[in-house]
């Protein structure tokens, strides 16, 4: 029996017992295909692709973790939406433990080879090259860490067998999966690809042509990777003949040949981080610390608005509040001129105290004014004098986000990556490797002063994404005196996490708990991923629309340049108001994945799940 008639069959017989699914509809010519909300109680799945979610739940229906489930679902979406992540790439996960009231900020961001250096990225003369030129081939390519990050979070938040978690992607790598209308639509469009001898005998058709919507495509190559891992861990990736294979398709391109090497893949480590949370009206919005700018940078936007008064980004029918989408677009500026100035791999670069602090924020909120300001400049925030300068990197938009709750209460949010579209295009036993060290810098100074987001050995790039867990604020004393945790202790951890260099006011220790959880979401979009994921938390926290219904709504804010509206959705009477308001408004695609469950409890175990999955992508959404 094939895989895709076994998951049919599963389906129709959860149906059966109460499972709720928002089924995948055929994208239309825009991209764009509204879905319904699906509703739950126990258990809810949200990834960006059918199979991906259908792999999840069979592992939850298995008594399997949250952490199970996204470890399924990873390695189905390196099959079937291979344009966005796989093994061989990275990904930043955050896990709420239920029974330990904990939250744990996995990274497994990649790393710079042992042997780089700032020059990275130079030509022959000595400047920068073109983007394009660094992506394609080895000399982008740095250490996957997405599979040994998964390793180490199923050792600590797993239930069933690590092989296990594998057949779901092994068995549909052997029998093939229809090829969805967004991976033939950019395979179309695809420039670079081709290139690669592998992918391309893997991706396209004898006469050059990208295989056709509905296609079964087969990756055996990826069935017998997967194998070796299952069996032999993250060690089968990471030493002996794979590890040797990738080492040689990225020393060896014959135009762009990079410096991964086999010690720096057997010696990658992921690391366990300390949450990034702080408040945001009644709730504890939680994400990644740095090296990701996608947590703070999505803290300070909440905390700008709220220091100002607060905005209404949603009007009651879910179109936007040209006031409110003026606000968070300033706020979009000020926090964006922190994240170029100070953000970086926290073990080469700490960032400034007091980004969040209160004060700061009040400070920041005081530049917004009736007219955009233009371009904002980073604040001095712990009043030192500035020994980094500003810069944007290119950070492009081919990521994924998971979303996903357990039986058991535990939460996960996920967001995976291999950076651009196809990564490097480079395919070695079955997966694409990523170009992720082009989100570095390509300059290591601008005017005579250090950048941040330069190139070192062994650092991790800089990254907007944004995994988010909204849990409500925990509340303490007696029922005559309750009061809330204070501003200033936002933050918690698992165990294991190592203490990082404070960009918030105080710290709290593992023992504090959090209230009940809300909320896990998350995009992919490249620096874009910051504003999806904070206009999304303002509609439905502050303006208290159904997430879905926020997802659905137009994407819009700026990344300090103009103020950037999503084309086709957003309305020409928006862009009016804004222009009146001195905005340089600039209407462009704006392709969110956005996946997020929400969780509202009206009585101790009497919660209701409700599911959002982006009608830009093909996502779907599983609960029971």
């Amino acid at each position: 029996m094939s895989v895709n008639r076994l998951f049919a069959l599963l389906l129709g017989a959860l149906l059966m017992t109460g499972m709720s699914v928002v089924r995948a509809q055929p994208e239309a010519a825009s991209g764009y295909q509204r879905k319904p909300e699906v509703r739950g109680t126990r258990l809810m799945v949200a990834t960006a692709n059918p199979y991906a979610s259908r792999a999840g739940f069979v592992i939850l229906e298995q008594g399997g973790s949250a952490v199970d489930a996204a470890i399924a679902a990873q390695l189905v979406l390196g099959l079937t939406e291979p344009q966005s992540s796989g093994i061989g790439g990275g990904a930043f996960l955050l896990h709420f433990d239920a029974r330990k009231r904990t939250v744990t900020a996995w990274d497994g961001r990649e790393t710079a080879p042992a042997a780089a250096s700032e020059a990275l990225f130079n030509g022959p003369d000595g400047k920068p090259v073109p983007f394009f030129d660094a992506v394609v081939g080895g000399r982008s390519v740095g250490v996957p860490g997405v599979v040994r990050m998964l390793e180490a979070a199923h050792a600590q938040h797993g239930r069933l067998p690590w092989s296990a978690l594998f057949q779901p992607a092994i068995t549909l790598a052997q029998e093939g999966f229809e090829v969805s209308p967004r991976l033939n639509r950019l395979l179309g469009t695809e420039r670079h690809l081709k290139r690669d001898l592998a992918a391309a005998r893997y991706f396209y058709d004898s006469a050059g042509q990208p295989w056709p919507i509905g296609h079964l495509l087969r990756n055996p190559a990826y069935a017998d990777t997967l194998r070796q891992i299952a069996e032999r861990g993250s060690l089968a990736l990471h030493a002996g003949p794979i590890a040797r294979d990738i080492v040689a398709a990225v020393r060896e391109h014959p135009t762009n040949p990079g410096l991964l090497s086999e010690h720096d893949l057997a010696f990658y480590q992921p690391v366990a981080r300390e949450a990034l949370c702080a408040p945001y009206k009644r709730y504890l919005v939680c994400g990644m610390p740095p090296p990701s700018s996608g947590g703070l940078a999505v803290a300070q936007i909440l905390g700008i608005v709220e220091a100002r008064g607060g905005v209404r980004l949603a009007q009651p029918d879910g179109t936007p509040d040209p006031d409110g989408v003026h606000a968070f677009a300033e706020a979009g500026r000020l926090a964006f001129a922190d994240r170029n100035q100070f953000i970086a791999d926290p073990a080469f670069v700490a960032p400034p105290s007091g980004l969040l602090d209160p004060a700061y924020l009040r400070q920041r909120a005081a530049l917004i004014g009736e007219r955009s300001m233009g371009r904002a400049v980073a604040g001095r925030p712990d009043q030192r004098p500035r020994a980094e300068t500003p810069e944007a990197s290119l950070e492009q938009p081919a990521t994924s986000h998971l979303s996903i709750l357990d039986a058991a209460g535990n939460a996960v949010s996920m967001t995976t990556t291999i950076e651009d579209q196809f990564g490097a295009r480079l395919m070695v036993r079955g997966f694409l490797l990523n170009n992720q060290l082009t989100d570095f810098s390509f300059s290591s100074q601008e005017n005579g002063a250090p950048v941040a987001n330069s190139v070192q050995p062994g650092k991790r790039p800089r990254s907007s994404m944004a995994p988010t867990l909204v849990f409500e604020q925990p509340v303490y004393g007696t029922q005559a005196g309750r009061r809330r945790t204070p501003a200033a202790s936002h933050s918690s951890t698992g165990a294991t996490a190592p203490t990082q260099s404070a960009t918030h006011a105080a710290t709290s220790t593992s023992s504090e708990r959090f209230g009940p959880l809300v909320m896990s979401l998350g995009s992919p979009g490249g620096s874009q991923i910051i504003g999806y994921v904070a206009r999304t938390l303002i509609a439905t926290l502050g303006d208290g629309l159904p997430l879905q219904q926020a997802i659905d709504m137009p994407n819009l804010g700026s990344r300090n340049g103009p103020t950037e509206l999503e084309a086709g959705v957003a309305s020409d009477t928006l862009a009016t108001a804004l222009r009146a308001r001195g905005h340089e408004v600039r209407s462009i695609d704006m392709t969110s994945g956005l996946q997020g469950i929400m969780r509202r409890c009206t009585a101790p175990g009497t919660c209701i799940l409700t599911g959002g999955a982006d009608p830009r992508r093909e996502g779907l959404v599983i609960a029971r």
